[in-house]
């Protein structure tokens, strides 16, 4: 096959590649009930005037399913940390022991489970949207080539091929989502 082909072939499989990984950490951010230390990571505290990741002044944990803790490498950040959480509006009420910050993580109703998997089914179409956007590239450029027109029919198989294998991983890993989130 030729060398340009390959390579629009191989850039292809590397932007669908991009989109899965960007749609698994998207999934990781929507919560399904249980406690994890990334429902903390859009969270920045003011840290000696500017802002910086909570992960990166704190050590957060979660000691059972229900609970976080975020324990601050120094004390006096400890309100700084609360008021971050709560300005974050991501829906965590914290409580603050003198030691750490303590976040009870509350169980999901079925009405929230249901914005949920709709949040989830809305970040798996914008992934099938960046794979499709991908094989509409890879076509324009394999059309640019001076190639002869089996060479160019097949290649356009091939991008084809990897587009639906994405797709069909991009279904799969949103029906694992969904079943996780509305586990009861």
């Amino acid at each position: 096959m030729n060398e340009e082909v390959t390579f629009i072939l191989d850039t292809t499989k590397e932007s669908m590649e991009a989109a899965m990984q960007h749609l698994e950490k998207a999934f990781i951010k929507i919560r399904a009930g249980k406690a994890s230390p990334a429902m903390l990571s859009t969270v920045n505290v003011e840290y000696y005037g500017s802002q910086t990741p909570l992960s990166q002044v704190a050590n957060i944990n979660t000691p059972d399913a229900r609970t976080i803790s975020v324990q601050p490498w120094e004390k006096n950040m400890l309100q700084e940390i609360e008021t971050a959480i709560m300005n974050a509006n991501i829906g965590f009420n914290p409580m603050n022991n003198g030691d750490m910050v303590i976040i009870n993580v509350p169980p999901l109703t079925e009405e929230r489970r249901r914005d949920l998997v709709k949040q989830a089914k809305a970040e798996a179409e914008d992934a099938k949207v960046s794979i499709r956007s991908a094989r509409q590239d890879a076509n324009k450029e394999l059309k640019g080539l001076e190639i002869s027109e089996d060479l160019l029919s097949n290649a356009e198989v091939d991008v084809q091929a990897l587009t639906d294998a994405h797709i069909k991983k991009v279904d799969s890993t949103f029906e694992v989502k969904e079943a996780e989130i509305m586990k009861v």
